[in-house]
């Protein structure tokens, strides 16, 4: 039974539109400050490096070339210089950071989250399995084995971003991998206010139902930067409002005020003792489950494109592999 306190941090903060080193450099600063107040897990929003992708809510697709294609230039690679600037950071200051980015992998882009554990080491780099209505046209999809819960310095994390949390099944594949802390990403600064209401809702009953802390990240526009994505009034309606930045306990409580406006940092401590208080109760992947009823076929094979065939035995299938490759 976890007895220890974590003291997490959530950083609601703007990106710098125009290039992914001003957002990095931005990172590295609310990395440097969070640690000065003693945070051992700091959380920035859904693909903050190095922004995210405003423009195709907002724009018809037929305009969103060039702002795709700066994309494109300013996304990051793993690993990469970049990546290995928060690593440092991370292990400089001794912390857990979890940081969304707009990764390329060669002609794609990706909605990735990735976790860099205290010691600098890349714990997780994950992709979102399924992008959400506009943001088809700019990520590609990633696969089960980002489905995955890692141990970490500050405990068993896990992550999903933005309306995976609305695929039941995605949630509990985490769940049933134990996590103790599940870290939210979202955009922030999108929709209106309706969207930082149905997000609080998803986190305080996504940390009930797993039993887990949620630390949740949403990003902030100033002004100036929403008249920079668009000048039309009706469409600058929907680069405001949606922040939620917040810490919720096992018991679906905020552990502090949430953040919706305005940049700043949340901490809170987190008494790890909650879990056990909580899951003593309802264990969903545990004592409260049925599985004989109800159970949860997950994937976590990486998915490949090509499966490359260098020896001609491999095309011998006896029946025993068959039987396996049915069993997976």
């Amino acid at each position: 039974m976890p007895d220890h306190t974590v003291r997490a941090a959530a950083v609601q903060i703007a990106p710098d539109l125009t290039s992914r080193a001003g957002t990095i450099e931005r990172v590295l600063n609310a990395i440097a400050d969070a640690a000065e107040k003693g945070a051992e897990l700091i959380v920035f929003p859904e693909t903050f490096v190095p922004y995210y992708p405003y423009f195709s809510f907002v724009l018809p697709p037929i305009q969103q070339g060039p702002e795709h294609l700066r994309l494109y230039e300013e996304a990051v690679v793993v690993p990469s210089p970049e990546t290995q600037a928060v690593a440092d950071a991370a292990r400089k200051r001794g912390v857990v950071v979890v940081l969304g980015v707009n990764e390329r992998d060669n002609g794609s882009l990706f909605n990735t989250q990735l976790i860099f554990d205290a010691d600098g080491t890349l714990a997780l780099k994950r992709r979102k399995i399924t992008p959400t209505y506009h943001e088809r046209m700019i990520w590609g999809q990633g696969d089960g084995a980002g489905l995955k819960v890692v141990d970490t310095n500050v405990g068993r994390i896990g992550a999903l971003a933005c309306w995976e949390h609305y695929n039941p099944l995605a949630r509990y594949a985490l769940m049933t991998q134990h996590e103790e802390i599940h870290v939210g990403h979202f955009p922030g600064s999108l929709v209106g206010p309706i969207f930082g209401e149905q997000i609080e809702v998803t986190m305080r009953h996504h940390a009930l139902e797993s039993g887990a802390f949620v630390v949740n990240a949403t990003g902030w526009l100033t002004q100036d930067q929403i008249d920079s994505i668009s000048d039309d009034p009706k469409l600058q309606k929907g680069l405001q409002g949606g922040c939620m930045t917040c810490i919720i306990s096992p018991e679906g409580r905020h552990v502090v005020p949430p953040l919706t406006e305005g940049e700043g940092i949340l901490i809170a401590d987190l008494d790890m003792r909650l879990v056990t208080k909580r899951k003593r109760m309802m264990d969903s992947v545990g004592h409260y489950a049925r599985p004989e009823l109800l159970h949860l076929v997950h994937d976590a094979r990486t998915a490949q494109p090509v499966h490359r065939i260098e020896d001609p035995q491999d095309l011998v299938t006896t029946p025993d592999a068959e039987a396996e490759d049915v069993g997976r």
